[in-house]
């Protein structure tokens, strides 16, 4: 098994290859706003330095977000058209799941909550249980004003860009700001070998800042 993992739903662009056992090759680059120019290098670049061509690959898995429509598609999009040229799988996994287990080892036990950055002064979030080894989420990702959150939910420890933007209202920041495809690698071989069901379904959760002209008028 050769698993290419690719996430765009932060302002890290971020790819990893796992071979079932371990991380042969992981590149990311830190730009909000960059997801299409450095997207496919990575993945060329991943894929140059473990020394392996795309038609090694076995599956590919994406970040289902939530994140901004543009940067969260150029991912999806991207691995969709890989899967269907190589003639592989492609799977999905909540990008805040991928922050959850990437800041589950600084909460022992308890409950975390992630907030990242969803632009117009709005967060992604979603509230997580961290048991020892699981991590579960108990909300479905939503997007709301950081301020409109419930003082106990703000209050608990929060990865994700949230507490960076709003220090005075996540109080308890835990150092976890992007999503690391090499997490969302491995939770990729763990779900496939539970048999769990990775559809890919992007979560926008809102429409896009770019409409088209039909869609202006009809507003």
């Amino acid at each position: 098994m050769l698993i290419l993992a690719i996430d765009t739903s932060t302002s890290a662009i971020t790819v990893a290859l796992h071979d079932d056992t371990r991380v042969v090759a992981a590149a990311s680059h830190l730009d909000p706003r960059a997801h299409t120019e450095w997207v496919s290098p990575l993945v060329a670049s991943c894929l140059s330095s473990a020394g392996l061509a795309p038609r090694d690959l076995t599956a590919v898995v994406v970040g289902n977000g939530p994140g901004p429509f543009t940067g969260l598609r150029v991912g999806i999009v991207t691995g969709l058209t890989m899967g269907h040229a190589l003639g592989v799988p492609v799977h999905g996994i909540c990008s805040l799941d991928v922050l959850a287990a990437q800041a589950a080892g600084t909460v022992h036990g308890g409950e975390l909550l992630v907030a990242t950055d969803a632009r117009r002064k709005e967060v992604y979030w979603s509230r997580y249980a961290v048991r020892p080894g699981a991590v579960e989420r108990l909300t479905f990702p939503a997007v709301q004003r950081p301020a409109d959150l419930p003082d106990e939910l703000r209050a608990l420890p929060t990865a994700g860009r949230g507490p960076l933007l709003w220090p005075e209202l996540f109080p308890d920041p835990v150092p976890v700001l992007d999503v690391d495809a090499a997490v969302l690698a491995r939770i990729a071989v763990e779900r496939s070998l539970a048999g769990e069901e990775m559809p890919v379904e992007p979560l926008y959760l809102r429409r896009p800042d770019a409409l088209t002209t039909a869609e202006r008028a009809a507003r």
